[in-house]
């Protein structure tokens, strides 16, 4: 049996797809996992009654249905009915963008389509811990919170300092909020690194460059650091910098099994000469960030983390948090304003000693 902690009974899981073959192929191997698949449907319409009539810890969405697609759905959902949802996702840019719009509309987390021989093989316990994973999330209500910026009368003289910015799961919504709310003058380079799969972060960059004032694109080897530019991070990469601050893709093992990791980040812009890194760790499963934010902090960089009340999962800012080394515990409303007001020649820079 596949429970959650501190609970005495199965994962309920809905699933959804349009395809009947799927469906029971999936049903199947969930169940032999020990999980509880408590309802299925065929399109977004059946899918919002079962759901409202089950409740289940978690939903397994495809994108392409009839009479309601799979967005439609998941905005009815996140409006009427708040569930963690996993969109089920194809490997197509369409797919990725679709994926990615769902990520922003509320979605915890996607798993690619699986086929069916890993159905039948070693890819179900993977399956399993992405949806047992997805359940202890909390989705966020379809209605954003209001974005506040702190700007500042007259001309901004913005430090020679390097935004390192962390997320995983829950993290394309919490970073739509974050990116939109930088002033259009930030003169700080900004690195972002979200826990993600290849082929699904070149979209991501898309999707942010058109949300923000800022400039985002899909990290390359020898792109270099720019003030009042934003790189993200590529799926299945490693993101460093050598000594030019020009970027180098690394295909090292994963840390705290994800590639990219933060943490891998955070120690090569903490060995920059003069960056005083600022690093943002912002929603998340599990503790990658930790390593990375002690670095900062040696490096004498300011650590700022997520709230527990905004935070979609609670794990990465909580383990930095946990750890004292969090400068600053700030809501997601206030976390471009903390940003700002740190990369600005206003903001102190304390002394401390890190062990």
């Amino acid at each position: 049996m596949h429970s959650l902690p501190g609970r005495d009974v199965p994962l309920r899981v809905v699933l959804v797809d349009d395809s009947a073959t799927v469906r029971a192929i999936l049903r199947r191997a969930l169940e032999a996992a020990g999980v509880a698949v408590v309802g299925v449907a065929g399109d977004g319409l059946e899918a919002l009654e079962v759901i409202a009539r089950e409740r289940p810890d978690v939903v397994t969405l495809d994108v392409e249905m009839p009479r309601m697609d799979g967005l439609a759905t998941l905005g009815r959902l996140m409006a009427e009915c708040p569930v963690p949802v996993v969109m089920v996702s194809t490997l197509t840019s369409e797919g990725a963008e679709a994926t990615i719009r769902a990520l922003e509309l509320g979605a915890v987390d996607f798993i690619e389509k699986p086929s069916f021989a890993s159905l039948a093989g070693d890819g179900v316990p993977g399956i399993v811990e992405r949806l047992a994973n997805a359940a202890r999330a909390r989705p966020a209500p379809a209605a954003e919170p209001p974005l506040r910026v702190l700007t500042a009368r007259g001309p901004v003289a913005w430090q020679r300092r390097v935004v390192v910015i962390g997320a995983s799961t829950g993290g394309p919504q919490t970073l739509k909020q974050v990116v939109a709310a930088f002033p259009e003058d930030f003169g700080a380079p900004v690195v972002i690194v979200q826990h993600m799969p290849p082929g699904f972060t070149r979209s991501l960059a898309e999707r942010l460059a058109s949300l923000g004032p800022l400039p985002c694109a899909e990290a390359e080897p020898g792109m270099p650091l720019l003030p009042g530019q934003i790189m993200l991070a590529a799926g299945g990469h490693h993101l460093e910098f050598d000594d030019r601050s020009r970027a180098v893709l690394s295909e090292a093992p994963p840390e705290h099994g994800v590639r990219p990791a933060v943490n891998v980040t955070l120690e090569s812009v903490s060995a920059l000469p003069r960056a005083r890194p600022l690093a943002v760790i912002l929603t998340g499963m599990g503790r990658d960030g930790v390593r990375g934010a002690r670095l900062v902090r040696r490096a004498g960089g300011t650590v700022l983390a997520q709230d527990e009340a905004t935070s979609i999962v609670y794990g990465m800012p909580r383990s930095v948090v946990e750890a004292g080394l969090a400068d600053e515990v700030v809501a997601l409303g206030d976390v471009a304003p903390a940003i700002v007001r740190h990369a600005s020649r206003r903001a102190a820079a304390p002394d401390r000693d890190v062990a």
